[in-house]
């Protein structure tokens, strides 16, 4: 046996990442990343937007115990951005509804226009705002992190996929030739296949594509000042980003995992809403690329030990708000793996474990 591990956690993405270094003041800590470099999948491909209302009420609290951390011990990650909610068909109802969803407040077209001058006043029917939603600073986030493990005596390894995984006398052999006590599986879309390869149930966690392209636009404006913008049907949003625009046509695709790409009638239907609604148009698309959310089957996250093995850990299913839970799924696991005082309410940590799904 080449190496030996208290924990050996499979994924390096943000959810991978965070466990790492909040574990990694109790135990030798060792973690598996199938690509050359870390985060390169979703993480690497957020939209870098938290809106502490975004998702299920168990999300959200997550959401802000995870808000509360990064202000206290990371206070660069976020930058204070603001969101608009714009529709064009005056149906009052859904709109207020929707908006209410995400903690949103109906502001005057006029209003809209202040915030955000591109919108188009003779499109835009309706405008809804908050100011509390921010920028994530997602490569920054990832960088600290990283460095906190490295600091701490993990053990990082990337382009090592995990094709292996067997239990002999209560350890876990990964790869036929690393042991580890407990195993923490944060492969995102992939978490269902390496709970299969250790002979356990999987969760039903379903990935699903969404794309994004950034793109320049052409208007005299500064950009930097603008919300986050979002049409009230889910058909699009877009936001500012170093000098141009970031826009997705919010996709939700069900797919297998795999290295995501953007297909261009996706990105260009995104850009058709996006430009419905503003007086500006796109001059150019540079970039354009895709991730993969994952969904459990109820959209909350999945964090706990597995009902067939204690040894197994589920950190998975964190669907679109990988960063905004980071750090409460990861004070989960250090709760329930190290038998502490809990950091997180018990009954919020029972919400979310995988026994759900036995």
């Amino acid at each position: 046996m080449s190496e030996k591990f208290d924990i050996a956690v499979i994924g390096g993405g943000i959810a991978g990442i965070s466990v790492a270094a909040r574990l990694s003041k109790h135990a030798k800590i060792g973690l598996w990343e199938q690509e050359d470099f870390l985060a390169h999948h979703s993480s690497s491909r957020s939209a870098a937007v938290f809106i502490s209302d975004y998702g299920n009420s168990d999300v959200c609290e997550l959401n802000l115990i995870t808000f509360s951390e990064l202000q206290s011990k990371y206070p660069n990650i976020l930058k204070q951005r603001g969101l608009m909610s714009l529709e064009n068909k005056g149906e009052t109802g859904k709109f207020n509804k929707h908006a209410k969803s995400l903690g949103l407040s109906p502001i005057s077209v006029i209003e809209a226009k202040e915030k955000a001058s591109i919108i188009d006043l003779k499109s835009v029917k309706q405008a809804a705002w908050r100011d509390d939603v921010f920028d994530i600073d997602t490569d920054l986030l990832i960088q600290t992190l990283r460095k906190e493990c490295l600091s701490n005596g993990v053990q990082i390894f990337t382009n090592s996929a995990i094709n292996k995984i067997e239990r002999n006398n209560k350890k876990w052999i990964l790869n036929s030739k690393i042991q580890s006590e407990i195993l923490i599986n944060a492969s995102g879309a992939w978490a269902d296949g390496i709970a299969q390869l250790a002979n356990l149930k999987p969760k039903n966690i379903q990935p699903f594509k969404r794309s994004m392209a950034r793109v320049e636009v052409d208007t005299s404006d500064n950009l930097s000042s603008l919300p986050v913008l979002f049409g009230s049907d889910d058909t699009w949003y877009a936001k500012p980003d170093a000098g141009s625009m970031i826009v997705s046509p919010a996709d939700v695709s069900p797919c297998q995992p795999h290295d995501a790409w953007a297909h261009e009638e996706d990105i260009a239907m995104g850009i058709y809403n996006f430009e419905m609604m503003v007086e500006t148009k796109v001059i150019k698309l540079t970039s354009n690329w895709a991730g993969l959310r994952s969904f459990s089957p109820d959209q909350s996250l999945v964090i706990g030990p597995d009902a067939d093995d204690p040894n197994f850990f589920w950190l998975a299913g964190q669907g679109g708000y990988g960063f905004q839970t980071c750090l409460a799924a990861s004070q989960i696991a250090e709760d329930l793996l190290f038998n502490q005082s809990p950091q997180v309410p018990n009954n919020l940590s029972e919400k979310f474990s995988p026994y759900r799904f036995a």
